[in-house]
């Protein structure tokens, strides 16, 4: 039975379905209750055109094969994406919609995605967007399904963009606070330094130069600092396995402005992506976590070790009425990964 087949008899049956692609990302979000709807037998590679920096692929693909591809070709994933384990697919990478180190300068994962096929919670199938970035037009459905966990819709497959891989690249560490770290990479970011990620940890800023060797000696001559002797720092803070994350304690996701000050919060942060992402370590009550990201301007979101149901911060009256009718239109009866992000949705 096909993966449309199964969803149309979902829904004349009203039966909830939990999609799944290689579950390195189950963590995320509330436990869906529902069937099984696998996506690992929908792989492979429709298009690729690397002069075009272009690509489309079935969303089962494993997101390993995609990076060897690429690879191959000198191109990589523009957004950086984690993997949280071999098992993960490209489909599974963009419903998650996470990004990793270099999203304030590459692009977000919902940038880079160019078009969709997605079976909706009617088993119908539909396409929205296109292959290459001169035929995307009309409304920008393709981008709803970054970031929804399949709440909308099944991901079939996905077009998106890519980029050469860098000539050369180096880190940079500087001895700071986390305000200086902020501040100046505020201050970086907005010249013209080929800047492609930033991290703070233990009173250390790392930043990462990214580009033609010129370019990256200039650079470094105008910011200083030392190079960097961690190795594999990036990918260890992309794929969440330095010794910070390694803790039981809850961890929180804190998106802010990029500029906002260090938040007066007990416990262990890493400011990444130049001051836009935090991540907390703390045992402190979800509510004041909450309100201290608010009142920064931003949000915050328990990202592993949850201990209360409320992962994702709560919508406003008006939101949570928009995001039904929206999950209404796409998934009438519900039956697509229901409660994953709202017990509401």
């Amino acid at each position: 039975m096909t993966l449309q087949q199964q969803i149309t008899e979902a829904y004349a049956s009203a039966t909830p379905l939990s999609i799944c692609g290689g579950s390195s990302k189950q963590f995320l979000g509330n436990p869906v209750a529902g069937e099984a709807l696998s996506t690992t037998e929908q792989r492979g590679v429709i298009n690729y055109q690397p002069d075009e920096l272009v690509m489309t692929v079935r969303s089962g693909t494993p997101l390993l094969e995609v990076k060897e591809i690429l690879a191959a070709q000198h191109q990589r994933l523009a957004f950086e994406p984690p993997s949280f384990g071999k098992s993960a697919t490209i489909g599974g990478t963009f419903a998650c919609g996470i990004s990793g180190p270099s999203r304030p300068w590459a692009g977000s994962a919902r940038d880079s995605l160019l078009g969709c096929t997605i079976i909706n919670g009617r088993g119908e199938q539909l396409h929205f967007g296109g292959e290459v970035i001169k035929n995307v037009a009309g409304y920008d459905a393709t981008r709803l399904m970054v970031g929804a966990f399949g709440t909308l819709g099944l991901i079939m497959d996905v077009s998106f963009r890519v980029l050469p891989v860098p000539a050369t690249e180096i880190t940079l560490s500087f001895s700071v606070d986390a305000a200086q770290a902020v501040t100046s990479v505020v201050a970086w970011s907005q010249k013209p330094l080929p800047i492609s990620a930033a991290a703070w940890l233990d009173g250390e800023l790392l930043l990462r130069l990214s580009g033609a060797e010129a370019a990256i000696r200039s650079a470094q001559l105008q910011l200083g600092g030392e190079v960097s002797k961690q190795r594999d720092f990036w990918l260890q803070l992309r794929e969440q396995q330095l010794d910070f994350f390694q803790s039981v304690k809850p961890l929180w996701r804190l998106s802010l402005p990029m500029a906002a000050d260090p938040l007066d919060i007990p416990g262990e942060q890493l400011i990444e992506w130049g001051g836009a992402q935090r991540w907390l370590l703390t045992d402190e009550k979800a509510e004041a976590v909450r309100q201290a990201a608010t009142s920064a301007g931003g949000h915050a979101t328990c990202f592993r070790n949850a201990q209360e149901n409320d992962i994702f911060s709560p919508l406003s009256k008006p939101m949570l009425t928009l995001q039904q009718r929206l999950k209404k239109s796409f998934d009438p009866k519900g039956i697509l990964n229901p409660g994953r992000i709202y017990t509401e949705l």
